[in-house]
């Protein structure tokens, strides 16, 4: 079974269209995008600083656009069965993937995400990662430093969330008790920790009055926080609301695809973080990043040889 993985925020460059920009299958996703950006987002990526995309608003829009409008140019070569799964904001474009949204609102939703997960984090918040500490440590320095763990990802990397100042000073600490690597990450909201606890609420009535059916026939969609399979979309839309202030448990969604018989997986971007995560944990599946092709034909191709 193949797996098309949704990307997260964080991994946003100049280059994240080149393959999709002058497709015509992705055509009406950008128009959607521009709408909600008050730009092209094919301009925007190449003309912008680096501090405003990594605002939490754009970023969120733009990381779903780039899965999105690479989906809707090898859809029509994808198998009738497949997995499908999203890490963090991954998840809205995961949920238009799998049949329940369509692209346009996909994006409508992740605007509405954004919106309410800024007004409840303020400003001020941030995400920063630990590698190479166990689980326990990397809790006791959180708790010492009035942060969360945000996402667990395998390999004993965690993404860590709180104020600013708070995630330098887990980071600092962590590098200090002999942690491999420590860093910010360049999102600027402390998603999936208690900080953004007041967004749940209107996130939750905006996904649900735009979710009454499953998944398409031939999908699996599995919940990226947890690795669930989503069936009763009316409950798993609260839960995808619940998210946004809860931790992501990345290394366990894996697991999950594993057992459930994917042997191919797509990351579909933005960038290539969740095919180099599954290529290290999962070594029996084929792993590659749409980003790590030169043409749109080739990824067909490699779909269709599978």
């Amino acid at each position: 079974m193949l797996a098309l993985l949704c990307g997260g925020q964080g991994l946003l460059s100049a280059d994240m269209f080149d393959l999709v920009a002058d497709r015509p299958e992705a055509a009406t996703i950008f128009e959607v995008a521009t709408r909600l950006l008050g730009e092209d987002p094919r301009h925007l990526v190449q003309s912008t600083g680096s501090d405003r995309l990594a605002t939490n608003r754009t970023s969120q829009i733009l990381s779903v656009t780039a899965a999105l409008t690479m989906h809707a140019c090898i859809q029509d070569a994808l198998p009738e069965q497949l997995a499908v799964t999203g890490y963090s904001v991954g998840e809205m474009a995961a949920w238009s993937v799998a049949g329940i949204w369509t692209a346009a609102t996909a994006l409508r939703l992740t605007d509405e995400r954004a919106r309410a997960m800024d007004v409840a984090g303020g400003v001020g918040g941030r995400l920063g990662y630990v590698r190479g500490l166990r689980r326990l440590a990397i809790e006791r320095l959180t708790e010492r430093h009035h942060c969360a763990i945000a996402i667990t990802n395998p390999g004993d990397l965690f993404v860590i969330g709180g104020r600013e100042p708070d995630v330098i000073a887990v980071c600092a600490a962590a590098l200090a008790a002999g942690a491999v690597r420590a860093d910010l990450l360049a999102v600027k909201i402390a998603s999936h920790t208690t900080h953004l606890a007041t967004a749940v609420a209107p996130l939750r009535a905006a996904l649900a009055a735009e979710t009454s059916a499953g998944p398409v026939a031939g999908r699996l969609l599995l919940a990226g926080g947890d690795g669930e399979r989503v069936v009763a979309a009316a409950t798993a839309a609260a839960k995808l609301a619940a998210q946004v202030a809860t931790p992501v448990d990345w290394a366990t969604t894996l697991e999950v695809l594993s057992e459930s018989g994917v042997d191919r997986a797509l990351d579909l971007g933005p960038g290539h973080a969740l095919a180099e995560m599954a290529r290290a944990e999962l070594p029996e599946v084929q792993c590659y990043a749409a980003d790590a092709f030169h043409s749109i034909g080739g990824i067909r191709k490699w779909l269709t040889s599978g």
